[in-house]
């Protein structure tokens, strides 16, 4: 079963018919976590570095890199008992704006604040896929951990 992850949100799952998917990255991330172990696997898509205020953290912290990816690394090693040293760490995303002056620069903060998240639970990423121009949407099958990637042009 497709189990859609939208933005700010995350899934996990030890099923191993369910695939992961979410539409459309562009500066946006997606963190994919997969147990091989535990054939339990995770995404979380990220919008934005960082929740603006108290509030934001707590009402939409799979919005942000800095509250969202430990939420999401978290709930999948307390949920289906894996150890964050099994898990096979991924991200996607992170596009450069279709402006030419882009000051704000969303997609590069995105991925600066997955990594520094990742880092700071001495986490390591195995593969990624980011910046250029284009959209993607990211599938991920529970049961083997595959990832697969559909690119258009922003």
């Amino acid at each position: 079963m497709d189990l859609i992850v939208g933005m700010g949100e995350y899934k996990v799952s030890n099923r191993a018919d369910d695939i992961l998917r979410t539409f459309s990255l562009a500066t946006c991330v997606a963190v994919t976590v997969y147990s091989p172990l535990k054939k339990a696997a995770g995404m979380i898509h990220v919008v934005l570095p960082f929740p603006f205020d108290r509030k934001d953290r707590a009402e939409r912290p799979g919005y942000f890199a800095e509250t969202g990816v430990p939420l999401l690394i978290n709930t999948v090693c307390r949920t289906y008992g894996c150890k964050q040293e099994e898990l096979l760490i991924q991200i996607y995303g992170g596009a450069d704006s279709r402006l030419e002056q882009d000051i704000y620069n969303v997609g590069k903060k995105n991925i600066d604040a997955v990594k520094a998240a990742l880092i700071g639970m001495g986490l390591t990423i195995v593969k990624a896929d980011l910046r250029g121009k284009e959209s993607r949407t990211v599938s991920m099958e529970v049961k083997t951990g595959r990832v697969e990637i559909h690119r258009r042009p922003i």
